[in-house]
């Protein structure tokens, strides 16, 4: 079986071990509403050659008042199964996203016990830069039986987070833009007022990002956390819009070896929603 050399992979490694046995190569990609674009469609048209297309967008738990609620482990397994991927599998995420989507599937896979998964760094977009081959129509393996996975860990309700307020015993770390955590308009993103969960950090996630979508060095992802306000030594917990680019920054983390953190579920389309939960509008105090 093939294993994985780190958590993020290089687009050399993963053309030397395309088609290697158990590994299973899943596109991740998921965009706003806003952009306009459709990943199954984009999927189709042109993929890594042998990936199978994850569908992210569709991967939440429906019966739950959050928005985007993170997955039962029943949904991912049904899902994982259906595509054809076994439990003993080594698992290659990438995306073709702005919001770097393969990090929340990431985080939905590890958070749930699957410890063998990496990221592509870069995503399809480094790949198609380097002139690699492309796969199109539909790809998948046949569908097997789902496998068992475990309760997610490391997910935060909005519960804890307004237990945290009082607490403080975890530092708030927000994936937005400046414009939106410290606005006083309306979040052009998911709609009601920018703001922020009293006591929030910031570090928009493309600050952990290189300009072609590669993530930064440990070094430099640790100077962009410290300068964020950051102490490396006490537990994270990240929020953003939806869940989706707070894991972005969940990944860096990891990449630099942290793994005292969390995500809060409902993030701010939660929390922005709720008249009753404290917020903190402007700039900074």
């Amino acid at each position: 079986m093939t294993k994985l050399p780190s958590a993020l992979v290089s687009t050399e490694w993963l053309a030397d071990n395309l088609g290697a046995p158990g590994l299973a190569v899943l596109d991740a990609s998921y965009h706003l509403p806003a952009a306009a674009r459709d990943a199954g469609a984009e999927f189709a048209a042109g993929h890594i050659p042998g990936a199978r297309f994850l569908g992210l967008a569709s991967l939440f738990d429906a019966g739950s008042s959050v928005p985007y609620a993170f997955p039962t482990p029943d949904q991912l397994a049904a899902r994982l199964g259906l595509l054809g991927v076994r439990g003993e599998d080594a698992i290659i995420l990438y995306d073709d996203s702005a919001i770097r989507t393969s990090a929340r599937a990431w985080f939905v896979l590890t958070a749930m016990g699957w410890d063998k998964v990496a990221i592509l760094d870069g995503g399809l977009g480094k790949w198609r830069a380097e002139g690699r081959a492309l796969g199109s129509g539909a790809e998948h393996g046949a569908t097997i039986a789902p496998v068992n996975l475990a309760p997610p860990r490391r997910v935060r309700s909005k519960a804890d987070m307004l237990a945290n307020i009082a607490s403080g015993r975890e530092q708030v770390l927000d994936a937005r833009g400046a414009d939106r955590v410290y606005g006083t308009g309306i979040d052009p993103v998911h709609g009601g007022p920018n703001g922020r969960i009293p006591g929030a950090l910031n570090l928009p996630f493309g600050g952990v990002l290189n300009a072609d979508g590669t993530y930064k060095s440990p070094d430099d992802i640790r100077a962009a956390l410290t300068a964020a306000g950051i102490d490396l030594d006490q537990p994270v917990t990240t929020t953003c819009g939806s869940g989706v680019t707070a894991s972005v920054l969940m990944f860096a983390m990891h990449l630099i070896g942290k793994h005292d953190t969390a995500l809060y579920d409902g993030s701010w389309s939660e929390w922005g929603a709720d008249p009753d939960t404290p917020k903190l509008q402007g700039p900074a105090e």
